[in-house]
């Protein structure tokens, strides 16, 4: 699922007229960027989830073939952010054992197959991407990257699911897998982020980190970003 709802308020105005999957990189949409990779790794069904502008993604993808089935998760009525939206689509992803989410802004060289190799080798709930950067919130984890909790270091909140002697304070890169267990997990579709969600399920299930320090990563949500 590549979560590409978002209004982009940081583009404007290059959102203006036009949602951020469709803004251009390199000569291409970033949603062209996304899905090359995703359909690279053997993924042949995907959902996108629309809000912003949600018919110009719509014809975009009618009039850009992919070898690859992709279906909408409509959301122009309502902007459900990544929880309630993962939710909202599960109708769409109840065929799926495991489910591959991607925000739309990031574009890396990460190996999506070692990702979900990874995830189906320790059988977690889910598999967060992280990364050694500075952000201000950070999701925590053990030495066995067992996540364990999440901090906003610039308001001095924390929430511990797990005790452990140490934490690493990893940020997110925006790409991660669930189970599709999880599914049932989340409560509703109402609007809701996915990072309180799994540092709560944390307390009970498996969920694991999977680092990616090498590389190359970038978030293009900044009109900065682009140049």
């Amino acid at each position: 699922m590549i979560f590409a709802a978002g209004l982009g308020t940081r583009l404007y105005p290059l959102t203006a007229d036009k949602p951020k999957a469709l803004v251009e990189f390199q000569g291409k949409p970033l949603l062209d960027h996304v899905l090359r990779k995703i359909i690279k790794a053997g993924i042949w069904h995907i959902v996108v989830n629309v809000h912003h502008f949600p018919d110009l993604i719509i014809n975009y993808l009618k009039e850009h073939p992919y070898e690859a089935e992709i279906e909408i998760s409509d959301e122009r009525d309502y902007l459900r952010d990544t929880g309630g939206g993962l939710k909202f689509a599960a109708p769409l992803l109840a065929d799926s054992e495991n489910i591959l989410l991607h925000n739309v802004d990031i574009l890396s060289d990460l190996d999506l197959k070692q990702l979900i190799a990874y995830h189906e080798k320790n059988e977690s709930l889910a598999t967060l991407v992280v990364r050694q950067r500075k952000t201000s919130r950070y999701f925590l984890f053990d030495e066995e990257m067992r996540l364990c909790g999440w901090r906003n270091d610039k308001t001095g909140e924390e929430i511990i699911s797990q005790a452990a002697a140490n934490y690493q304070e990893l940020a997110f890169s925006g790409i991660h897998i669930i189970h599709k267990e999880l599914l049932d997990l989340i409560p509703s579709a109402e609007k809701q982020s996915i990072t309180p969600i799994y540092v709560d399920l944390a307390r009970n299930h498996n969920l694991k980190g999977y680092l990616h320090n090498e590389g190359y990563w970038k978030d293009m949500g900044k009109i900065e970003d682009f140049r």
